[in-house]
């Protein structure tokens, strides 16, 4: 398998649709049943939209709910398709729930959604001529075509999925280092701020690529690391969690640093050590997707050498800058990322020592914690009640318009307001603006296709390619997509025995319609700016920080142990910044409704951002520091200060001035004692200064942070009131 390099993710995860619809083409051809093709693909193509990453146990359970799922739901709309009225108010329920099922995790939200869409694929498929139970067991029996194919490419290709979450992870943390290295290039030096914003965006691509590569880790090994490439799998997950924590680390101004600099060979030796090991991260993504082992570039390692004699060169001319150790810090880290790859170019599949042997993810077990899950999103702060309840008003107009105006194939309308609507305005006018644009260039294509398609075979045969080129571009392009899935819906119509032009008006009509009420629905009904609380986002953010320091904190002073409570503090906390940085970029779009928001907002995500680095530098220098449970400084002056700063930010948001004032009155008190040499080593002396300069560098920002913070909570007062 090594040597098919042309058979990628992408390729792999379409075999199992393309392998599908190939016999049911066959099927429809041999048996002569072309009456019913239209719901028998129909079947294959709601499988795969509910198709997900698990082992091979995970996947058979998936496949068993996903068929009792969908046999209710076909069956249930059948039933009702008789009665408006009842048809309406099952599918108004059915939105409701199923939308709700989206608290309970990806798997469940997923078969959710596909059984809703099972629902509206009978209704359009539906003929009064037709036996009432055909068309359900025609889309059964198409989802079960495609599960048993699905099950026979895991069979082939059991780790395509996670490898690719995997090899994502280290193309993000490659883009991350490039983002990074900037930082050291003089001639950015005035745009700091800039970066820092590029590079908080960066950083949530990393942490969502992160827990992907998780998710997958965690349903597919489901924490047991008994083999050896089960093994490489985690340590290649860890060893990029480690990489990104050392990049992630601020130490310093690095404004003032490059233009200290500007004129020294060190500076740029630093950059471009940077960019080699971003290089590198694309190779180790490329050596996981073609099953290879990675082999470490030999430029690497000169590169570190050339920095070691560089700086050994700063030292001998300069031995009382006031960068020294900053420089020593930051090229410490380096080394440390340059260790983790050439770690992960030896042959061992043996996971460090220091590695915590479990992956965790949230997981909803029990009626008790379903039910627990569910009740904490019933109310209109949650974005998934308000997309529930929205989503159900959108599907009963929907209903009402079919049934007012007795559209022809009127539930076409409803499909394109399901697929359409999305949690937030932002994603909602892309994915309209894309869904009208595939639609009308599919019609266009569609209406060529009788001078091409005489027979039956050519007809059958563009089915199965239209199919699968929709599941192709489903996630890379969604007007590709939507241009196959046209077309593929008016070969079936003409397979069918109907004329594909008389479908084609509705077809784009329908559309034009659902798009519309979606559109309305995300403006008008509970619309995200109402909602967009930055104050609480923010809160949640310093909170995870707070818990980030505290554990890094107590680390320092009893050994660092890299253990799965410490990875999921720290994921927590990059998460809470990711989701800042999600939250200011979607209302960044829509400036004229956030004006008085984003400058504040801004603000906010680099002070937040800024305070992350310089704790994310704490938890990577630990690894090199003892304890320091014995360690005179550090227990009077150090730890007491960093302890108050953690006080300080559990309560930023609702800390009076004169209070805020005193704590950091004692801080600063605290972290201007000197060290006393008597009771600390040489090299406890050392790491006592790092770590008061870290204390130092976020002391200096917490006045900033809390006078943002508190404009930010007035400014969303003043909306209220």
């Amino acid at each position: 398998m090594n040597k098919i390099h042309w058979l990628n993710s992408h390729l792999i995860a379409v075999i199992p649709v393309f392998i599908a619809v190939n016999l049911a083409a066959m099927l429809v051809y041999s048996l002569n049943i072309s009456a019913v093709a239209m719901p028998f693909v129909l079947g294959i193509i709601a499988a795969g939209l509910v198709d997900l990453d698990h082992g091979l146990s995970g996947k058979i359970k998936n496949i068993l709910i996903t068929i009792v799922a969908f046999t209710i739901s076909a069956f249930g709309a059948q039933i009702s398709l008789n009665n408006p009225l009842y048809f309406a108010l099952m599918m108004t329920l059915f939105t409701f729930v199923f939308t709700m099922m989206g608290a309970l995790g990806q798997r469940y939200s997923t078969i959710a959604f596909g059984t809703l869409i099972v629902a509206l694929y009978t209704s359009l498929t539906y003929l009064p001529q037709t036996q009432w139970y055909i068309n359900p067991v025609m889309i059964v029996c198409g989802t079960l075509l495609y599960s048993v194919s699905s099950v026979l490419t895991y069979l082939f290709f059991p780790r395509y999925k996670v490898d690719e979450y995997l090899a994502n992870a280290y193309l993000a943390l490659a883009d991350y280092l490039d983002g990074k290295s900037k930082f050291f290039d003089p001639d950015e030096a005035e745009s700091a701020e800039q970066l820092q914003l590029e590079l908080s965006g960066l950083n949530s691509r990393v942490i969502d690529a992160f827990n992907l590569c998780r998710q997958s880790l965690f349903y597919r090994l489901g924490g047991q690391h008994r083999h050896s490439k089960t093994s490489r799998l985690i340590r290649y997950y860890y060893a990029a969690q480690d990489i990104h924590e050392r990049a992630s680390s601020s130490h310093f101004d690095y404004r003032k640093l490059v233009k200290k600099l500007q004129n020294s060979d060190l500076i740029f030796r630093i950059q471009r050590l940077l960019e080699l090991q971003a290089d590198d991260c694309r190779d180790i993504a490329q050596a996981i997707l073609q099953r290879k082992a990675y082999q470490p570039k030999q430029r690497l390692q000169r590169a570190a050498a050339g920095i070691d004699a560089s700086f050994s060169y700063f030292i001998e001319h300069s031995p009382n800058s006031s960068q020294l150790e900053n420089l020593r810090t930051v090229i410490g880290n380096l080394k440390s990322i340059l260790w983790q790859l050439l770690f992960l170019g030896k042959e061992s599949n043996e996971i460090q020592d220091s590695f915590s042997r479990i992956i965790t993810t949230n997981r909803i077990r029990g009626l008790r914690e379903i039910a627990a899950a569910i009740h904490s999103h019933l109310t209109l702060q949650s974005p998934l009640f308000r997309h529930a309840v929205r989503l159900s008003l959108v599907v009963l107009g929907c209903c009402i318009i079919a049934n007012a105006l007795a559209l022809e194939r009127g539930y076409w309308v409803l499909l394109t307001a399901i697929f359409v609507c999305q949690p937030n305005y932002s994603a909602t006018k892309k994915r309209l603006r894309e869904r009208i644009l595939g639609t009308l260039v599919g019609v266009f294509l569609g209406s060529l296709l009788p001078y091409f398609m005489a027979t039956l075979e050519a007809k059958l045969g563009l089915l199965v390619i239209t199919s699968t080129l929709f599941f192709y571009f489903k996630n890379k392009n969604y007007s590709f997509s939507t241009c196959f899935i046209t077309i593929q819906v008016l070969i079936c119509f003409d397979i069918s025995g109907f004329d594909i032009y008389g479908a084609m008006w509705p077809r784009v009509i329908d559309t034009l319609i659902g798009a519309a009420l979606a559109w309305w629905a995300v403006s008008y009904l509970w619309p995200d700016w109402k909602y967009m609380k930055i104050g609480k986002i923010i809160h949640r953010s310093i909170q995870n920080n707070a818990r980030y320091l505290l554990y890094i904190m107590a680390q320092l002073q009893f050994g660092e142990k890299n253990h799965v409570n410490y990875r999921i503090v720290r994921l927590a906390a990059h998460e809470s910044a990711a989701e800042l940085n999600t939250l200011i970029g979607n209302m960044n779009s829509e400036p004229q409704k956030y004006q008085r928001y984003l400058s504040n907002g801004f603000q906010l995500l680099k002070q937040n951002y800024c305070l992350l680095g310089y704790i994310s530098a704490l938890g990577a220098f630990r690894h090199s520091m003892g304890k320091h449970g014995d360690d005179k400084y550090f227990l009077t002056a150090l730890y007491p200060a960093a302890r108050e700063f953690i006080a300080i930010l559990q309560q930023l948001d609702h800390l009076p001035q004169a209070q805020f004032d005193q704590k950091m009155m004692n801080i600063s008190e605290r972290l201007g004692a000197e060290t006393d040499e008597h009771f600390s080593s040489p090299s406890q002396l050392q790491q006592d200064r790092v770590l008061r300069q870290q204390l130092n560098m976020m002391t200096q920002l917490l006045p900033g942070l809390y006078q943002t913070v508190h404009k930010q909570l007035k400014l969303e007062q003043s909306m209220q009131d």
